[in-house]
């Protein structure tokens, strides 16, 4: 056959890489519906293979196909044969099935081959060491996407190659960046990644890349804060940690670590040791399954190797029941038996139970096993000690001394001799301990109790539901004794499957139940240290209970027990000497999950009557309620909120500024939401919502902002259920911020639609002004600036009517921007600057940022732009000491726009990206693509034209995932005073 170039030009040409296409030639054919397009793609995508007709109803519909699902598919097959015209032979029909192959004699011409030979080219340059070829190689493959693959396309199939493609693309992306790393494209190389970890959050590997390109330029701690950002994402999110190359990339960067080598390899030492045979030799049998804890291990067995030449190494192992203290220090013992060649004493000291073993008669048990005679045993404690350490002079002895009550128990057991060592495990702190390495042992890591676990149950099982069996250990809380008890459950029913066990414990109610297999139980460890508590201690425990949230500060749990905090810090302090309680921080203190669920069942079962534990939640309200008050007053000076919301009857914490304010409100985000959280009853309800109101800066700055959301709604559904009104318009009201700053217009009008309803019904004029003002923000934002002026002038006057200055500013930077919209610059530069004065002669410092922000919007417009930028400038500053990283985003954004306007286009790329950087993981997709399209034009006038081209794919995506034109005006960047 002749391929001369007018049939080349003739070829059939296919494209998956964006929506599926096929050409004769250069002339395009039509595909026909989604459905024939995706039996295109299905066909396209196999290589030549044939297809059953089986497979392609699977493909094209999934589970549920219709009933005539292999007439339809015969019926797009002919359709397609008609498309393709004179070589439609290339459609062929076997065996029952289709499949498509080109009829030249050529390898079918589709841009997904392409894109696959160019990737294999790459490769191969790569390894050969040609690096600018392996990038030109996959430019030329990336080049062949053309916005999402298969697009448009419905079906299992579809979905799944879709999902394969763009995970392909990325991976293609991230090689090529790595390049463009190695060749010392650095500084060309932010750009692309900052608009690609905007719109892949959540994808370590760019961020990595990203974070060595800002350092490579030069931009250290914009490389620290990438870190920063990524690991608060990453615990929002997913509740994990960044990943261990990522965490060591920024301990690489905090210590300027010049050349940034991949890391040394570890290297583990192991010694041996000649058997040795020893007299006493009493440690228990060590733990077949032992696994983990590396690090305690090393620690340990370096302390007992130390003791040659030594008077004595002590080492006193403490933590919670449950923990695997006896297993490790048995681990450990049985490891350093090398060092002890003279005998190994071992004693379980029953120090959590009510009867401890007396010192005296574990010296007799010692004596005794190191050859005394009965008859040369002494009387008394002090005798039997000296002896003890006389019979120990010119020996090596390693003493366990397991599960000890308290130091006075342990001081007379010491060898006290040269080469001798104690190692030593309790659940209270030997903090009086003389000498002592003490060492704190904490839960396992998740990987250490997923591979217990897997241990025990089999690698089989544990793989068939990996998802369960993280669900089981994270039910357990990490805790080996826990994680033991399940696993060997699940070990000895071969009926069930992970998934019932996993069922099982997630009943948080039934869980230390669950965890009970023959004589081991959860509860049972920890009833033994509750037991030994007095009578203070015991109910300061069973009130912590109470409380949900991650951990609560001494002021707070002041509050919970009714007492002053020197007291109170004195009981909690007790409570984390016996490893009942941790300490999290300085002043902050946190119970392991378990512990939390068993001192809530005491709490249910020994605090009595009942009211006593209500009053104890209701006090804890009460504080964060007046601690919040006092904060939003600083925040917010003149605003009306503070004088309509319920009033607390336990006082709160005062502060001496705002950063002192912010600080305990961004320390409290959770425990404040899990207050809010407890308190849907009738008797808490209106509280909780005005503490959601009072502390709605955490939404604004996008700190657990989706927690704070889920919470209104849980609130609001109490309201509704409750016939309050009231709670009802100001819950709605919570809610119409959030909506509106992550773009959901829809919801955030519904909500401030009804919180101005309902507020008008119940009276509550806070809610009723507040929701006419945010409909006006929306309709703003919707460019329905007839509907939005209205709104607003309403909202004006029943600001003023309530004397609720800071509102009447907001309002008026509101009238600014639709102002701004209509072309009336000069009045909507003249309303911003009523907006400042309000706020700077009300002294509300952070509100005054949201004053300069819209004062700047209208400057620009106005052409002034050395103003614009002094007070765009001003506004970041104050938003960025509020940490309020929403508007601090949005200020870097409009910054931008001066800089475009002002023909500086290295400038606004800068403040495009420091945009990115801070919106990456709040704002919504609708104002990420404004920072994607401000940052992509200035890379355009810059010349970047290929950087330029990602950002412009990026925002057609996200015009896409919305429904939005492609050239649609709708992404508008909100005011601040959209949530003042």
């Amino acid at each position: 056959m002749d391929d001369g170039p007018g049939q080349a030009r003739e070829r059939l040409r296919f494209s998956v890489l964006g929506p599926v296409r096929a050409w004769r030639g250069d002339v395009p054919l039509a595909a026909g519906s989604p459905q024939q397009r995706a039996l295109l793609a299905a066909l396209l995508l196999r290589g030549g293979r044939t297809a059953t007709a089986a497979e392609l109803v699977d493909a094209l519909w999934g589970e549920e196909p219709p009933h005539a699902a292999l007439a339809a598919l015969r019926t797009y097959a002919s359709r397609l044969r008609k498309a393709l015209g004179d070589h439609a032979a290339a459609l062929v029909s076997e065996s029952g099935g289709y499949a498509i192959r080109s009829t030249d004699g050529l390898p079918l011409d589709l841009d997904h081959d392409h894109a696959e030979q160019y990737a294999a080219e790459a490769e191969k340059a790569k390894a050969a060491g040609d690096r600018c070829r392996a990038r030109e190689l996959l430019d030329a493959a990336l080049a062949l996407w053309d916005g999402e693959p298969l697009a448009g396309l419905a079906g299992p199939y579809a979905d799944t190659q879709r999902t394969r493609l763009e995970e392909w693309r990325l991976s293609l992306m991230e090689t090529r960046l790595e390049l463009d790393l190695e060749v010392g494209c650095h500084a060309e190389a932010v750009s692309e990644l900052t608009a690609l970890t905007a719109a892949h959050p959540l994808r370590e590997r760019l961020r990595e890349l990203l974070m060595l390109a800002l350092y490579r330029s030069g931009r250290q701690a914009e490389a620290l804060a990438v870190y920063a950002d990524t690991r608060r994402l990453l615990d929002e999110e997913l509740g994990v940690d960044p990943r261990a190359s990522l965490s060591e990339l920024h301990q690489r960067i905090l210590q300027a670590d010049p050349e940034l080598d991949a890391p040394a390899t570890a290297r583990d030492g192991h010694g041996s040791a000649e058997p040795v045979f020893v007299r006493p030799q009493q440690l228990p049998a060590a733990v077949a399954d032992f696994t983990g804890r590396i690090s305690f291990v090393a620690e340990l067995s370096e302390q007992l190797a130390t003791a040659e030449g030594r008077v004595m190494a002590v080492s006193a192992l403490t933590g919670i029941g449950g923990v695997g203290k006896t297993t490790l220090a048995v681990h450990v013992a049985h490891a350093a038996h090398k060092h002890f060649p003279d005998g190994q004493l071992y004693v379980d000291l029953q120090g959590a139970g009510n009867s401890p073993s007396e010192p005296e008669a574990v010296l007799g048990a010692f004596l005794r096993a190191l050859g005394t005679p009965d008859a040369s045993i002494p009387n008394g404690v002090e005798e039997r000690a000296a002896l003890y350490r006389s019979s120990l002079a010119g020996r090596r002895i390693l003493a366990l001394l397991d599960n000890a009550r308290d130091a006075a128990q342990i001081r007379p057991l010491l060898p006290g001799t040269e080469g001798c060592a104690a190692l030593i495990t309790s659940r209270a702190r030997m903090i009086d301990l003389a000498g002592a390495h003490l060492v704190d042992l904490d839960v396992m890591s998740p990987d250490e109790a997923f591979t217990l676990f897997t241990l025990i149950v089999g690698e089989e099982r544990v793989n068939a539901e990996r998802e369960a069996s993280m669900d089981v250990v994270g039910a357990c809380g990490f805790l080996p004794l826990a994680i033991r008890i399940a696993a060997s459950r699940l070990a000895s029913r071969r009926t069930w499957t992970v998934s019932v066990l996993a069922r099982k414990l997630a009943d948080e109610r039934r869980r230390l139940d669950e965890l009970r297999a023959g004589d081991l139980a959860v509860k049972a460890t920890f009833e033994l240290g509750y037991g030994q508590l007095e009578a203070q201690q015991a109910r300061a425990f069973r009130l912590l209970g109470l409380a949900d949230g991650p951990d609560i500060s001494l002021a707070a749990a002041a509050a919970l027990f009714d007492m002053d905090t020197d007291t109170t810090e004195s009981l909690l302090e007790s409570l984390v000497d016996t490893s009942l309680l941790e300490s999290a921080a300085p002043g902050r203190y946190r119970f392991h999950d378990l512990v939390r669920l068993y001192a809530r069942s005491c709490a249910e079962r020994d605090e009595q009557p009942p009211e006593e534990r209500e009053a104890a939640l209701s006090r804890l309200l009460d504080f964060y309620l007046a601690t919040a008050a006092h904060m939003y007053a600083l925040e917010r000076p003149g605003d009306s909120l503070v004088d309509q919301m319920e009033t607390p009857n336990y006082p709160g914490l005062s502060f001496s500024d705002r950063s002192e304010a912010l600080s305990w409100l961004f320390s409290e985000t959770r425990c404040l939401i899990a207050c809010a959280l407890q308190n849907t009853g009738p008797a808490g309800l209106r509280r909780a919502v005005d503490l959601l109101l009072l502390t709605r800066d955490m939404a604004e700055s996008g700190a657990n902002n989706r927690q704070y959301e889920q919470a209104n709604l849980t609130l609001l559904a109490a309201a509704l259920e409750a016939d309050d009104k009231h709670a009802a318009g100001r819950a709605h009201w919570s809610l119409s911020p959030i909506y509106t700053q992550s773009g959901q217009l829809s919801e955030a009008d519904e909500h401030a639609k009804l919180a101005t309803l309902l507020g008008l019904a119940s009276g509550d004029s806070f809610s009723a002004s507040n929701g006419l003002n945010d409909r006006g923000i929306i309709a703003s934002i919707q460019h329905h600036h007839e509907e939005a002026e209205a709104y607003l002038n309403q909202a004006l006057v029943a600001f003023r009517d309530n004397s609720n200055k800071q509102s009447e500013a907001s309002a008026l930077c509101n009238l600014s921007r639709v102002h701004l919209d209509t072309g009336r610059v000069d009045s909507a530069v003249a309303l911003a600057e009523e907006a400042v004065a309000q706020y700077q002669e009300s002294g509300a410092s952070r509100r005054l940022a949201n004053g300069r922000y819209n004062l700047g919007m209208a400057l620009t417009l106005a052409n002034r732009m050395n103003e614009a930028t002094e007070q765009l400038s001003a506004a970041l500053v104050s938003f960025q000491d509020s940490r309020q990283r929403f508007w601090e985003g949005m200020t870097y954004l409009r910054l931008a726009e001066v800089e475009l306007a002002a023909h500086r286009p290295p400038k606004a790329a800068n403040y495009a990206e420091q945009a990115l950087i801070a919106l990456r993981s709040i704002g919504g997709d609708r104002w990420r693509a404004n920072a994607l399209a401000t940052l992509g034009h200035a890379l355009s006038e810059m010349g970047q034209s290929g950087r330029a081209q990602v950002c412009r794919q990026e925002v057609f995506a996200i015009h896409q995932k919305l429904g939005l034109p492609k050239d649609s005006g709708e992404h508008r960047i909100p005011s601040p005073a959209a949530v003042a």
